[in-house]
């Protein structure tokens, strides 16, 4: 299994201003992929938040497993960490975000009447890995296209201040990654779910991972999209040579890079059905998805 990583300047950079404007904000957001919760997670955003308080946001629920999802937003609640699962286009997506930041912070903004200040918004700051869905949430926070969307990471590239309401303002930040993922397995999850430039890791050894874990948790997903018999599927059949079937299957012949990469789209964009590829039980001791 290659081992996939991507940190480039501009997201040192990035992180560098995070931890810059982090006194600037009330609260952050962090939007993570809801088909890999765990993984789309930037250790680095805990770090510069420090004791800010954090709403983590499950993105593109429309695409994830709704099963798994309650699992993880059971798991999320009992470790005492704020979380919302949101399909960003649902018309009152502002009503329901500014509605949780409020009582997050009920005890800092009373607190602030009580001293008698001047009733103000509250300053959020969105952070999240590349491609996780948060310019199409801001978009729909603001309620007009301020930010810039792509099916593809790397979109967003500065910091910009945006107005959601007179009760809520957002700091919109570039998507980042950190130095060193866990394990092999986020990179892996990480590049499907669209997070790594695709032009970064080998399409074959992604499509494979794919492969291990549709055989296993979802063959009739494969079954139905690739029009697979019993016996494509059959247990002594290797991964690569499945992927060599769904190749001729597909009318790709032989090029094995093409079946991949649309293999990779296919499950990235639910073609193949709702998938979350983690669930609470697989991490270990340290946190690590095994």
């Amino acid at each position: 299994m290659a081992v996939i990583q991507w940190f480039p300047g501009h997201m040192a950079k990035a992180l560098r201003q995070i931890r810059e404007q982090m006194p600037l904000v009330d609260i952050v957001f962090e939007l993570v992929d809801a088909r890999v919760p765990y993984s789309s997670q930037n250790p680095e955003v805990a770090l510069a938040a420090g004791e800010k308080p954090r709403l983590l946001i499950m993105t593109k629920t429309d695409l994830a497993d709704q099963q798994r999802l309650a699992e993880w937003l059971q798991f999320f609640k009992e470790k005492g960490q704020p979380v919302l699962a949101l399909d960003s286009r649902q018309h009152n997506v502002a009503k329901i975000v500014t509605a949780k930041s409020k009582e997050i912070l009920r005890e800092k903004l009373a607190e602030e009447a009580a001293k008698g200040l001047k009733k103000r918004p509250i300053r959020a700051m969105c952070v999240g890995v590349p491609n996780v869905g948060k310019s199409t949430l801001l978009n729909h926070l603001v309620k007009k296209n301020v930010a810039v969307t792509g099916n593809r990471p790397g979109v967003t590239t500065g910091q910009q201040w945006l107005r959601s309401s007179a009760e809520l303002e957002l700091l919109d930040t570039p998507g980042v990654l950190w130095h060193k993922f866990a394990s092999a397995k986020q990179g892996q999850m990480l590049a499907l779910s669209g997070a790594i430039k695709d032009s970064l890791y080998p399409k074959d050894d992604v499509a494979l991972f794919a492969l291990r874990y549709l055989r296993e948790h979802h063959p009739d997903m494969l079954r139905e999209r690739y029009r697979l018999s019993e016996a494509d599927l059959a247990e002594e059949v290797t991964d690569p040579d499945l992927l060599l079937t769904i190749t001729q299957k597909m009318g790709f012949r032989d090029d094995y890079d093409r079946a991949s990469e649309r293999l990779i789209f296919d499950l990235r964009k639910g073609k193949l059905g709702p998938i979350t590829m983690e669930v609470p039980a697989d991490l270990n001791a340290e946190g690590i998805n095994e």
